[in-house]
């Protein structure tokens, strides 16, 4: 829709808008121009943003989430078998991830159980291959699952793109500036199960659904439930708040990787799930949550002056990723 409003803020979140991705995708310079800036301003104070107008089907997202649920809720037993450690395939229990140590705080484990699934193509390097391929791990007793999931993934894959295409047109540095190191990305995605406290106990002091802590990659892509015990997100001027929550919306955050490549001018997200809530300790929350990267082997260079605020260390982005993700493992 050329001329639409690009987005506005939510009264409860200061900076964090929301953007209907239509006049981008329209072809319009000007609307696409609209939205460009847009973005640029919401990655400068929170790191967030909602979108709507991203043409991921809602009964995708519904089926997803009731056969991911039907995995969930079996016994711990017969989930046993589908173990895996962080940033592995399969099945991550209770205790197995403290997000807060990725910020060096020794927190108790997140209250969260998940379904992990990573890159679904080998690579052609065998060290590359050997460090970020494995086969996906498809729980017998959730047969819908797996086709499920390959759908949504293959529309996370396009809507990512056009996504870094955005923040390429945002940064003014052009479509391709972070797409032409997508010929063969790794991502992750993890369906997160936020049960209440029936099933995780009494929260300890400090524990969270998810704790505190900022995405380690390019582009996360969540499509949440709203709950009191639910996603907040941490700015400068007005701390911890409510995210804000449409159900048509995804909310979309940049992590570390591209706030060093950005030379800080876009912030790695901050944010939290809080615990479940004393006055509804049964709420149980789905999050689909998928974790963008890049090609192994990049070189994350920041962006200089006067489009990058600071200048980081390059770094080879897997290398990075892989010291974050050992960072929140628990044992």
């Amino acid at each position: 829709m050329p001329g639409a409003a690009p987005g506005s803020a939510h009264p409860s979140a200061p900076g964090i808008p929301t953007i209907d991705l239509r006049p981008w995708f329209s072809g319009d310079p000007t609307a696409r121009a609209a939205v460009a800036r847009t973005v640029d301003d919401a990655l400068r104070t929170a790191g967030f943003l909602l979108v709507t107008g991203h043409g991921v089907d809602p009964e995708l997202r519904r089926g997803l989430r009731e056969a991911a649920r039907a995995f969930f809720t079996l016994p711990a037993g017969t989930k046993q078998p589908y173990a895996a450690r962080v940033g592995g395939r399969g099945w991550l229990g209770p205790g197995a991830e403290a997000n807060g140590y990725a910020e060096g705080t020794k927190t108790p484990p997140d209250l969260k159980e998940s379904l992990t699934f990573a890159t679904h193509e080998p690579f052609e390097d065998p060290e590359t291959n050997a460090e970020w391929y494995a086969p996906n791990v498809w729980p017998a007793e959730a047969p819908s699952l797996r086709a499920l999931c390959e759908e949504y993934l293959a529309g996370m894959a396009r809507l990512e793109n056009e996504l870094l295409e955005l923040l390429g047109e945002a940064l003014g540095l052009g479509p391709d500036f972070f797409t032409r190191h997508m010929d063969h990305p790794t991502y992750g995605f993890n369906i997160n199960w936020y049960p209440g406290t029936e099933v995780v106990g009494e929260p300890e002091p400090g524990q969270f659904r998810i704790g505190p802590h900022t995405d380690f990659g390019t582009v996360t892509i969540l499509d949440r439930q709203a709950g009191k015990g639910g996603l907040q997100v941490f700015t400068d001027a007005d701390g911890w708040q409510d995210a804000p929550f449409d159900p048509a919306a995804l909310t979309i955050n940049i992590g570390d990787l591209m706030a060093r490549w950005t030379g800080d001018r876009w912030r790695s997200g901050r944010h939290r799930v809080l615990p479940p809530p004393a006055d509804a300790p049964a709420e149980e929350l789905i999050s689909l949550v998928y974790f963008g990267e890049c090609t192994p082997g990049t070189l994350v260079e920041s962006v200089p002056a006067p489009v990058g605020r600071v200048v980081h260390e390059p770094v080879d982005s897997h290398v990075y990723l892989r010291r974050k993700l050992d960072s929140i493992t628990v044992g």
